[in-house]
Order: structure tokens, then C-alpha cells, then sequence
């Protein structure tokens, strides 16, 4: 019998779906975590003790981001091609900080943890495209004051963006997948329960390998984005769910 090919899909993406792009995971064994105290480089504290060393992270992964062999995947593109073709709504909610989504062709996405091609100033709130490096005499283009400028990126301790709108998607999904998430960030990992209980949505887990909340989910499939994200979308636009 064939499944559901309509109603509204909510999709949360982690680093797992760029890391065949060329970019580091964070929680793995060899991730980005394991490489840098993430209390210095990744929080509002550690910006105050020593901006220039959280300016020189950054700057490095800006940089990083924008190599020629830093490209979408086939998982980005197949979530780009699944938002042009499903009748209903679908939005991507990523926790990644690249471009590799909007590269991919999906245009309703919101990045919840920020954009690495951003920067923000704290003195005015000004936010705009960025891809040279900050240190701490750089001024804001806004309000030229210097020693503003920061990462348009959240930081522990910070709240993600948009959850009211996110929130709102989820209790209105008849669908909700999560992509190469470990699972274990809040308020993301979060998000299956929310999907299931206030909108009763079925539930897919597509990853490398089972995250701390797999059990939560209705169906799993396990492999490389680029292998599993694309043929579940494939079977998706055919047979529903």
C-alpha cells in the first residue's frame, strides 16, 4: 500500500550531512572538539578573556569554508530537490554553520546555530555577509565602532535562533527526519519528541550510525549521507511514507 505523499516535513541536519564535503565533525573521535577547548573558542567567557584567539579560530574555519573542494554533497542536493518537488512544506532546520545547504538548492531553511559567512556586531546588532577575517580592531561597517565584531554563530550558553518558528513547524509536521545528528545537543535533540508528541508526526532517523536518541524514531536507515539521504528522498517522491 502506498504511503502519505503530502503533508508538511521538518528536517534537522548535523554535521554528519557536510562531513562527506570535507568538513570536520565536532563530537567525533578526531572532530573539532577534540582539537580545541571548546570553553575558550566557544563561548560568550571565552570571547571576553581572549577575543583574538576565538577571532583566530574562526577566522581559520571561515577560511576553511570557502576552498574550491568545499562543495554541496549529494545529501545537500537531494534535500534541495525534495523541497521543489514535495507538494507541502519542507524546511530545513540545520545546526551547521556552512553554506553547503543553500548550495544544494534549499531555499526554506533556517540555521539555528548561526552562519560562518556572517558576522554580527554587539554594539549596534548589525548583521551581514562576511568572508574576510576579524580580529579586534575591526569595525563594524554599520556603526564604525571597532571591537565589536563577532561570529554570526551561537556560542554554549547562547540561545539558538528562531525556536519559536521552529517549534511551530514541528507541531504543525506530518513528517520529521533527522540527518547526521549525534543527538545529544539540546534543544535539537529535543526536537523528535516534540515532532512525535505535538504533532503525532512519523519519525526517520538517517545517520552513519545510531545517535543517543534512535530509539525515539519509527524508522532508521544507516550508511553515508551521501548514500542513504538521496535514496530515502528518491523513495519519499515515489511511494510516500
Amino acid at each position: 500500500m502506498a504511503g502519505r505523499r503530502a503533508g508538511n516535513i521538518v528536517i534537522l541536519t548535523g554535521a554528519g550531512i557536510s562531513k562527506e564535503s570535507g568538513l570536520d565533525t565536532f563530537r567525533d573521535a578526531d572532530g573539532l572538539w577534540s582539537k580545541v577547548n571548546l570553553e575558550d573558542v566557544a563561548t560568550p567567557e571565552g570571547f571576553i578573556r581572549n577575543p583574538q584567539m576565538v577571532h583566530d579560530f574562526y577566522n581559520h574555519r571561515r577560511r576553511e569554508l570557502q576552498k574550491d573542494d568545499i562543495r554541496a554533497n549529494a545529501a545537500h542536493h537531494a534535500l534541495g530537490r525534495l523541497e521543489a518537488e514535495w507538494p507541502d512544506d519542507v524546511l530545513v532546520v540545520t545546526q551547521n554553520i556552512d553554506a553547503l545547504h543553500e548550495e544544494g538548492g534549499s531555499e526554506n531553511l533556517i540555521h539555528m546555530h548561526g552562519e560562518m559567512l556572517k558576522a554580527r556586531c554587539d554594539r549596534c546588532g548589525n548583521v551581514r555577509c562576511w568572508v574576510d577575517d576579524i580580529d579586534i580592531e575591526t569595525a563594524c561597517p554599520e556603526c564604525a565602532v571597532a571591537g565589536g565584531m563577532r561570529p554570526h554563530v551561537v556560542w554554549f550558553g547562547e540561545m539558538p535562533f528562531e525556536m519559536e518558528r521552529i517549534s511551530q513547524a514541528l507541531s504543525q509536521c506530518s513528517l520529521f527526519i533527522s540527518i547526521g545528528t549525534s543527538g545529544n545537543v539540546y534543544p535539537a535533540a529535543g526536537f523528535v519528541r516534540e515532532a512525535i508528541f505535538s504533532a503525532k508526526a512519523h519519525t526517520v532517523e538517517l545517520n552513519m550510525e545510531p545517535s543517543e536518541g534512535a530509539t525515539l524514531f519509527a524508522e532508521t536507515v544507516y550508511g553515508p549521507a551521501t548514500a542513504v539521504v538521496p535514496a530515502y528522498v528518491d523513495r519519499l517522491l515515489a511511494e510516500g511514507y
